[in-house]
């Protein structure tokens, strides 16, 4: 075996390793459909979690009324969602504590990007937008599921309070949908403007000798 196959071979089997550990982090002892429920509560609890820190800044940011008026909307729903989840925590004799979501920290950090960025402000609507119908695509895979668990394991009642909020986040993503029709027109009609990459490229070239 050459040294570029062993160096290769290592590095898959770190890399490998790695993803062992993390699912290992997020589902530590899987014994049963209904533990594996109460991790995808616990992942969803933590999850509407950072979403109520986080689209109080993506509201502020935005200058369509609309989409303003969107986000404040669903962030009041949000909170609902997680009384309802507080209510299944209850029901299932848990306690109402999350377990980090990583994978929606991940989606909402670059919606906090988005905030720093320097853009005409139709673009970084239409952008905000864009982030914020990837956070609803992934709550409504985890509500879908949640819910796909709780008719399996009988409980009708959870199932049905599942699907309340999994109709919500549906017509959020909507609503959204809707708004991006006019803001990405307006987007469109922004004026293009030079990077700063083009700017430094057109200086070198008014300074190369001819």
């Amino acid at each position: 075996m050459s040294m570029r196959e062993a160096r290769q071979r290592s590095r898959t089997g770190q890399a490998m390793s790695r993803t062992r550990t993390r699912s290992r982090a997020r589902f530590p002892h899987m014994y049963s459909l209904r533990e594996l429920f109460a991790e995808e509560l616990k992942d969803l609890y933590n999850a509407e979690q950072q979403i109520v820190k986080s689209l109080p800044k993506m509201a502020n940011a935005v200058s369509s009324p609309d989409l303003k008026d969107a986000f404040e909307h669903h962030l009041e729903e949000t909170y609902g969602h997680l009384e309802r989840l507080e209510q299944i925590f209850q029901r299932e004799s848990m306690v109402a504590k999350g377990k980090k979501c990583e994978g929606m920290e991940g989606l909402l950090k670059e919606g906090a990007e988005l905030l720093q960025t320097k853009a005409a402000p139709e673009v970084k609507d239409a952008g905000l937008i864009g982030a914020a119908q990837r956070v609803e695509h992934y709550e409504i895979a985890g509500y879908g599921t949640a819910r796909a668990f709780a008719e399996q394991l009988g409980e009708r009642d959870i199932a049905k309070m599942l699907q309340e909020t999994l109709n919500e986040e549906g017509a959020a993503d909507k609503k959204l949908t809707q708004i991006a029709q006019h803001v990405n027109v307006q987007a469109a009609e922004t004026p293009e403007r030079k990077s700063s990459d083009d700017l430094e490229r057109e200086e070198t070239e008014d300074e190369a000798p001819e």
